[in-house]
């Protein structure tokens, strides 16, 4: 069984792309997410899990519902993470925890896909962002044949640098920046609340018709990148740069 959990699309397609390849069942963990469901899952076949890359390692809310949730059947789990750049000692901590919950890490891959982090980076165009993807594709089949044929995922060579950036700045990266204290909304906003619904924490709320942040955000950047008005703005570095939703996600069925 394939798992994904996705903020704009990116590991949505992915997710989709290997479940299409391996003939295998695509889970989307977003309303499990929400609803802080931890009822147990089965698969026969390896799990493969699917999620962004938030500060060179896999989101912590994907960490703690994985680690709270029971896995029935297989023993074997794959890592695919997508990122705007890469993913540096990710597959330290996914080995880390398959230990801790009790099952066979068949190794971790990333997938470059187009940025989406509009709160730090700037996001591409959709001409820009369809050429990321059609360059990815050829990963996204290769990685989709070894875990088809049971073969374990290449361990990706890590340095000094590797190891900070996903352990030492991952660990302040989270106090100092993740939080919804730069979210405002503009005039634009059409109060059709799509945003909260759009949050997999449940942490925007409408009050007279406009979304209000509460604590819990995760920076997944869905409110902001779903807004159809593009109402959502995160300071000034989101002001004037294009929002972003895979543009190919509605391609497959």
């Amino acid at each position: 069984m394939i798992l994904f959990f996705s903020g704009t699309g990116n590991s949505e397609y992915v997710a989709e792309r290997i479940g299409k390849e391996t003939g295998d069942t695509v889970l989307n963990l977003f309303e499990k997410i929400r609803a802080q469901d931890h009822s147990a899952l089965q698969s026969d076949k390896p799990w493969v899990v699917v999620t962004p890359t938030y500060a060179w390692r896999m989101p912590r809310i994907v960490t703690d519902w994985l680690l709270k949730t029971e896995l029935k059947g297989s023993r074997d789990i794959y890592f695919v993470l997508t990122c705007g750049g890469d993913i540096r000692n990710a597959g330290a901590y996914l080995r880390r925890f398959c230990r801790e919950k009790g099952l066979e890490d068949r190794g971790c891959a990333s997938v470059l896909m187009p940025e989406n982090y509009i709160a730090l980076f700037k996001t591409p165009s959709e001409e820009e962002a369809l050429a990321l993807i059609e360059r990815a594709e050829p990963k996204i089949t290769d990685i989709a044949r070894m875990i088809r044929e049971g073969r374990i995922l290449p361990e990706q060579q890590v340095n000094g640098k590797d190891k900070i950036s996903s352990g030492l700045v991952n660990t302040v990266f989270y106090p100092l920046m993740v939080h919804a204290g730069k979210y405002y909304v503009t005039d634009a906003c059409i109060s059709c609340g799509l945003c909260e619904k759009a949050c997999p924490l449940g942490n925007i709320s409408l009050k007279e018709g406009k979304p209000v942040w509460g604590k819990n955000c995760t920076h997944c950047m869905a409110c902001i990148c779903r807004c159809p008005r593009e109402a959502i703005e995160y300071g000034k570095n989101s002001q004037g740069q294009p929002r972003y939703v895979c543009p190919k996600k509605l391609l497959i069925s």
